[in-house]
C-alpha cells in the first residue's frame, strides 16, 4: 500500500473523530470497579444537578466517566444531553487535557420530568453551564493531583525533583 495513501487515511480518521465528536476509549472510565475506586473519594465540586469525582490516575491524561440514573432523569434523551454535555465540557477543558485524573461525574438532582419535554433549549443552556463551571474548579482539581502524589509512587523514567536538588 502506498505510504501516502496510508497517512492521508489516518489523517482523515483523525479529522473525522474531531468533527463526528467521538471519544476515545483511552480517555473513558469504563470498568465498575475503576468507577468505584473514584466514587470512594468525597466529591470535588458540586453544581445544582451535578457532582465531580476525581482521583489521580498514573496515565499522562485524564478520563471521563458519566453516570446519569433513569430515576433522576427517565428519558433516554435527557440522559444522552446530559452525557453529551459533560464530554463536550470536558473534551474543551485545557487543564483536564494535561492532569493524569479520573473523573466521575454524577447526576445528583431530577432534571426534566416525564411530563416536561426531554430536551429544551432552556436544559440544554442550564446542562453546558452548570458543565463549564464544573470543570473551571483549577485549583480543587490540582489539589487532588498534591495529595495523590505523596500516595502514588513516582513512575519509572519520570524525574524526582527532590533527587534533582541532591
Amino acid at each position: 500500500m502506498n505510504p501516502v495513501h496510508t497517512l492521508t487515511s489516518k489523517l482523515d480518521t483523525v479529522i473525522t473523530e474531531a468533527m463526528t465528536g467521538q471519544f476515545e476509549r483511552t480517555r473513558r472510565i469504563v470498568k465498575t470497579d475503576e468507577f468505584s475506586s473514584v466514587f470512594r473519594l468525597r466529591p470535588v465540586f458540586k453544581t445544582e444537578h451535578l457532582v465531580l469525582y476525581a482521583r489521580a490516575n498514573t496515565m499522562t491524561h485524564a478520563r471521563l466517566g458519566v453516570v446519569a440514573a433513569k430515576r433522576l432523569a427517565p428519558r433516554a434523551v435527557t440522559r444522552n444531553l446530559v452525557k453529551r454535555a459533560v464530554r463536550e465540557g470536558f473534551r474543551r477543558s485545557e487543564l483536564l487535557s494535561s492532569l493524569g485524573l479520573d473523573c466521575v461525574v454524577r447526576l445528583s438532582k431530577p432534571v426534566g420530568g416525564r411530563k416536561e419535554p426531554a430536551s429544551t433549549p432552556a436544559m440544554q443552556d442550564l446542562l453546558y453551564r452548570e458543565v463549564q463551571s464544573l470543570f473551571a474548579v483549577e485549583s480543587r482539581l490540582k489539589k487532588v493531583l498534591e495529595a495523590a502524589a505523596a500516595v502514588i509512587p513516582a513512575l519509572p523514567g519520570q524525574n524526582d525533583s527532590a533527587v534533582d536538588a541532591a
